[in-house]
């Protein structure tokens, strides 16, 4: 079984259990990069590996979301949010390295805690650009390497057995992907000891170049 195949079966193995098992990492450190992000999105807006749907609470009336997911498990529970929030979502299984929507289909595509996923983070990052309409929106929040020698040395522990368990890397940070692209940050913050990020970029305006 290769990387990406045991990566997809632990997280089918979790699904039905995530929001339980992950009830006090969320409390104490997620929850509050959830309204920052999601706060910021309007208009049609994607996001991207939704997962249970944790952020659906935090988008503002209006927002026209969808949702998107590689793995069916986690998309089974999105919806069950979904129908008993009676939120106003679309749920759609896809690779976040191919996104199966046309260029500039978005006015702002939101990813939380996902990036650490993926197999190839710089070109998730450019599949969310690609939807992204001019002036568009790019929100993300991540498990990145601290800023911190202490709690960056653990990371490097932990990410040593998460990386080959399914796939998971704590050591990486977007930021620095989403400035060599040369988009342009509208705002961005760290915490715990800068362990988490949230950064809000943006695409250029029709007619403009990136910086």
């Amino acid at each position: 079984m290769g990387m990406a195949e045991r990566a997809r079966a632990s997280w089918e193995r979790v699904a039905p259990d995530y929001d339980t098992a992950t009830a006090g990492l969320e409390r104490r450190f997620l929850a509050p990069s959830r309204p920052w992000v999601c706060g910021r999105a309007s208009g049609e807006v994607l996001e991207v590996a939704i997962g249970t749907g944790a952020n659906l609470p935090y988008y503002a009336d209006g927002v026209r979301l969808t949702g998107l997911d590689a793995d069916p498990t986690m998309l089974d529970a999105a919806r069950r949010k979904v129908r008993e929030g009676g939120y106003d979502v679309t749920l759609v299984e896809g690779d976040a390295l191919a996104l199966p929507f046309a260029d500039a289909s978005f006015d702002a595509v939101v990813c939380t805690f996902a990036l650490c996923g993926v197999p190839d983070e710089r070109a998730a990052l450019l599949e969310m650009v690609r939807v992204l309409r001019p002036g568009g929106d790019l929100l993300l929040a991540d498990h990145v390497a601290a800023s911190n020698p202490v709690v960056l040395a653990l990371e490097h522990a932990v990410t040593t057995v998460t990386a080959r368990s399914h796939g998971e890397y704590f050591t990486r940070r977007p930021r620095l992907v989403v400035d060599a692209l040369g988009l342009p940050v509208v705002a961005s913050r760290r915490r715990t000891f800068g362990a988490l990020e949230e950064v809000h970029a943006r695409t250029p305006a029709r007619g403009a170049a990136a910086a």
